[in-house]
């Protein structure tokens, strides 16, 4: 069946390309044929015929993209999130313990999961105690991660189910980090099933969709999911009318034969997503060269350089895409020279040519971006970290001092060094939404630091299909028929300049609502009454 949209602005590639300057001469496209599962024409309306199409849709000025890619989220803990406790607005223990006692009213007993709490934002500047947890649920289990997923705090109940009181990082209070962080992690998450694990993704896939998100990169690890989860959320993925997803999961492998075997019982493109080399610097635990500003120690590092460099030539040799979570200036020092040493070992082209990537990448050196920019490694990087964390006066420069919170996510670095960008929300650390992302990577803190909104969006759409090795995430003929329609919210067209890119002229400008998510032809959401 031939679609015809038309009377909107579509945004093709000479408009999101970097390698190609927007002609302003140019007409901007404002017509999309599609043709079942692919796009046929796009251009101006004057190009497009009504009666080559079966049904014709008016756009009324609304604007038309290629489905946004996510390059890095965590998909049954975003399902979990959204029917848990959301603490991301609390601005007190107060008010969050409430929240949590509320909850335990409902639930009768049950496990309770409330999440995304920054102590930052507290007037009493310190995380819930297990005690107070304790109080607030008549002794109940309660796992309550951090906003940054490295660390968290646990009703005495969770802590004892999880055995959390001779590892590594149980304060004795009631917040875990690192081993004791896992720990109580696989504890609260081994209980879930699978009638569970469905309605979180569910809950998810729905809310991307509603996001303009039609391709998602589930970036899995053993210290937060498990081999059931990962498979489980591929096969969801695969359904039609969702948004496509592709897996990873972050394993170390010395053996080209151990990687290949775990990549292909698991389904996933690489070990890489949340294989860590350090933690975060909101807990603390992302490994810095120099001290913390508010703690004098340097954070953690949880590989070496041998180990990373065994691990990128295994999954070099196989075929595999390799990598981890890094963020910190010294655990990316560690990466680059693993990566480094591996190259001199299967040559710089063959590790180019498998799209290795690292994620976050918050806090690198010159020579680290030279060593990624020689080596073709992507950056899958989290614009929302310095939108909500950056800055002068944000939770980065309290814990890094200024100069170094206004050197973090640096977006414009990387990119004219000619590292490729995927950008991505870490969902649920920050929440789904790409137009989010593109603001805040175009509003970054540091001026030095800001991408234009065609090199947001370009390293949202095509560039998160390209980091996965598919076709999309491009409206051209040929292409799959997977865009989305845009609005204000209330059906009048999005604000957009002469380029017919959407217009974000300040760091809390208005964004697009998503009418319409297609994807490969199939109708993955509908904004009801639009």
């Amino acid at each position: 069946m031939k679609t015809l949209l038309r009377g909107g602005v579509v945004l093709t590639p000479s408009i999101l390309s970097p390698a190609t300057a927007a002609d302003p001469a140019a007409p901007v496209a404002t017509a999309l044929l599609v043709d079942d599962d692919r796009v046929l024409a796009v251009g101006p309306e004057a190009e497009a015929r009504a009666d080559d199409a079966d049904e014709v849709v008016e756009l009324d000025g609304a604007l038309v993209t290629p489905g946004f890619s996510d390059a890095h989220v965590h998909l049954t803990m975003t399902g979990q999130g959204l029917d848990g406790v959301d603490l991301s607005g609390t601005r007190s223990v107060a008010e969050a313990l409430s929240l949590v006692e509320q909850a335990a009213r409902r639930t009768r007993g049950r496990p309770i999961y409330a999440h995304s709490w920054d102590e930052t934002r507290w007037v009493e500047q310190r995380p819930v105690t297990a005690a107070e947890l304790d109080r607030a649920t008549y002794g109940g289990v309660v796992y309550m991660p951090r906003v940054d997923a490295h660390s968290a705090s646990v009703s005495s109940a969770m802590a004892t189910v999880a055995r959390v009181r001779d590892l590594d990082g149980w304060d004795g209070v009631g917040v875990v980090r690192r081993d004791a962080f896992a720990a109580v992690t696989n504890a609260f998450t081994s209980a879930i099933t699978d009638v569970d694990r469905e309605r979180y993704l569910d809950l998810a896939l729905r809310s991307a969709a509603s996001r303009g998100l039609t391709l998602l990169h589930e970036t899995g690890a053993s210290h937060l999911t498990s081999h059931d989860d990962i498979r489980h959320v591929l096969e969801v993925g695969r359904r039609p009318g969702v948004p496509d997803v592709v897996t990873y999961w972050g394993e170390l492998a010395d053996d080209p034969a151990t990687a290949s075997e775990v990549a292909e019982f698991l389904g996933v493109l690489g070990l890489a997503g949340d294989l860590c080399a350090d933690g975060s610097f909101g807990s603390f635990t992302a490994h810095l060269q120099e001290h913390y500003a508010e703690q004098p120690h340097t954070g953690y590092g949880y590989l070496t350089v041998e180990q990373v460099r065994d691990h990128a030539i295994a999954c070099t040799r196989a075929g595999l895409q390799a990598g981890g979570h890094v963020i910190g200036d010294a655990a990316l020092r560690t990466m680059a020279e693993g990566f480094r040493a591996a190259a001199e070992v299967v040559g710089v082209e063959a590790v180019r040519a498998c799209r290795h990537r690292w994620e976050h990448v918050e806090l690198p050196d010159a020579e680290v971006v030279s060593v990624m920019a020689e080596l073709g490694i992507w950056a899958s990087v989290q614009p929302m970290f310095d939108g909500l964390w950056g800055g002068e006066d944000g939770m980065y420069a309290a814990r890094l001092g200024i100069e170094r919170a206004l050197r973090a996510v640096p977006l414009r670095t990387l990119l004219d060094a000619g590292v490729p960008l995927a950008l991505g929300s870490d969902s649920p650390v920050t929440p789904l939404g790409p137009w989010a992302a593109v603001r805040a990577g175009v509003w970054h803190h540091n001026p030095e630091q800001r991408l234009t909104v065609a090199e947001a969006v370009h390293a949202h759409t095509r560039a998160g299909y390209q980091l996965a090795g598919l076709e999309g995430g491009e409206l051209v003929a040929g292409a799959p028929a997977t865009y989305v329609v845009w609005d204000d919210g209330a059906g009048g067209p999005v604000e957009t300049g002469p380029d017919g890119l959407p217009v974000l002229d300040a760091p809390d400008h208005p964004l697009p609502v998503a009418r319409r998510t297609v994807v490969s032809g199939r109708t993955a959401y509908q904004r009801e009454g639009a």
